[in-house]
């Protein structure tokens, strides 16, 4: 895992006399080291060494932030910072975010663990943290200026909560919320069951979703757009950059996600149907349990659905909304499908040689072509797999379920060799002549004009009565 844990171990590896009774308050002196990564994979769970067992998380290009026990308190400490973060190869962004990511880190715990989180701001400007979905006292809820202090720009606050139910949730800022969450700032927060059993599965693997407008060539997103965004994204990546969800075959499986763009989006996944198991309300009774291949996830809710992995393959994953699959899309280009460019073509290239015409018979050969492009930015479409280009670009992946898998093996297994005679293939074969259906006989029909401003006439040709509230007008 590529942390920073040296500090970190050894401030936890030192023993406080009394350390059970003391408070955040009182136990600022031995503030836990923030470990940082800035590696955009993603990293391995954090199996617990000590405690409830449970099934950790796989973070997707993410990973779980590391605690320390100090008495009966489960400490974690978030570092509110500028961060950069890879998009995708080729392309980065200046975010914010937390502990040298965005989004920042997995929290994870078990139901009925005390937290204590330590939150410190390296922003150049106020924050505080709102944990979605979770109940606590009013004043560690994370409403700058509401329920606390906003934190200032060097300051250290300390949030204390006791975990009250296992679930699905979520950590944003609610201090400039439009800004730092535009920017990055946002991460997960899973709470496990107190009993292991419940509701366990074989591999967890949660994202958030979220969006950015970042211009070709610059690097730090418009704050202020509300819905013209160019890169759709899962954990601040967008396809290629997206990893894989590796799986092994008849593992159980959950997949958590939460939604902090503008929009809502109907995650679809290929190949399976699934039962929508938990939402940041709590868990799904298994009897009221239904069966889906898409789920819309609406802003500001979690999502979590559960199959067994008993089709082995490459599993398309993605947002059904077709502009969501796409990178640095220009919202003003002209549709020219049908449209012939040759000539047009021809005198262009003698002012900007090397000019080619595209989109007069769609949009695919985006996917092939490896044009120029400005700094800093990703093809509207892109990626290649073992068939040629995919095509796609933003809110795309690959659920990966393959024999053999270790239980912590979340390598990228390669490409799904396919058994013989079960990928779809040309016919080379003499096609039937089609005889072009005869269209519908047309139906005679009489139409009648009227002069609305005559009278109207019976059939014995005699005005109609005038309606009621004035006589026809001649005018």
């Amino acid at each position: 895992m590529d942390v920073s844990r040296r500090n970190f171990v050894r401030a936890s590896s030192l023993v406080l006399a009394g350390a059970g009774i003391v408070s955040g308050r009182s136990a600022f002196a031995a503030v836990p080291e923030a470990p940082t990564t800035r590696s955009p994979k993603t990293q391995a769970p954090l199996v617990p060494k000590s405690g409830p067992d449970y099934q950790p998380v796989a973070t997707l290009n993410g990973w779980t932030l590391p605690w320390r026990m100090n008495g009966d308190w489960k400490e974690f400490h978030l570092v509110a910072e500028p961060v950069v973060r890879e998009i995708a190869p080729g392309m980065n962004a200046y975010l914010w975010g937390y502990n040298g990511q965005s989004p920042g880190p997995t929290i994870e715990a078990v139901e009925g663990d005390k937290v204590r989180i330590y939150v410190t701001n390296k922003l150049p400007e106020n924050t505080a943290v709102h944990w979605h979905g979770q109940r606590l006292p009013n004043g560690m809820d994370g409403v700058g200026g509401l329920n606390q202090p906003h934190i200032p720009p060097g300051k250290t606050f300390v949030y204390e909560f006791l975990l009250r139910r296992s679930g699905t949730y979520m950590y944003h800022p609610h201090s400039d919320e439009m800004v730092q969450m535009a920017m990055g700032m946002m991460g997960f927060f899973v709470v496990h069951p107190k009993d292991p059993a419940f509701r366990r599965v074989d591999r967890d693997f949660v994202f958030l979703l979220n969006a950015f407008d970042i211009e070709p060539g610059s690097y730090v997103p418009k704050v202020n757009t509300m819905l013209d965004f160019n890169m759709w994204c899962w954990n601040s990546r967008a396809f290629p950059g997206i990893d894989p969800f590796v799986v092994g075959k008849n593992d159980k499986v959950r997949i958590r996600f939460g939604n902090l763009t503008m929009t809502n989006h109907p995650i679809h996944m290929h190949g399976y149907e699934f039962k929508v198991s938990c939402t940041d309300g709590g868990w799904v009774d298994p009897a009221a349990a239904w069966d889906e291949v898409s789920i819309d996830c609406a802003v500001g809710q979690m999502r979590a659905f559960d199959f067994v992995a008993d089709e082995l393959g490459d599993w398309a994953i993605h947002c059904h909304k077709s502009h969501h699959t796409m990178n640095a899309m220009g919202h003003s280009v002209k549709t020219y499908i049908g449209v012939d460019k040759k000539d047009l073509a021809k005198r262009i290239q003698k002012i900007a040689p090397g000019y080619m015409p595209m989109g007069s018979n769609g949009m695919g050969e985006m996917g092939s072509m490896e044009m120029p492009l400005p700094d800093n930015t990703l093809p509207m479409m892109t990626g290649f797999a073992q068939f040629g280009p995919v095509e796609m670009g933003g809110m795309f992946s690959v659920v990966k379920v393959r024999e053999g898998l270790a239980k912590n093996d979340y390598k990228d297994p390669g490409w799904f060799k396919h058994p013989e005679g079960t990928v779809a293939y040309e016919y080379k074969g003499k096609l039937a002549a089609v005889t072009p259906s005869a269209p519908p006989e047309a139906q005679s029909a009489e139409w009648r004009v009227k002069d609305p401003r005559k009278p109207a006439h019976g059939p014995d040709g005699n005005p109609l009565p005038a309606p009621k509230g004035g006589a026809h007008s001649n005018h």
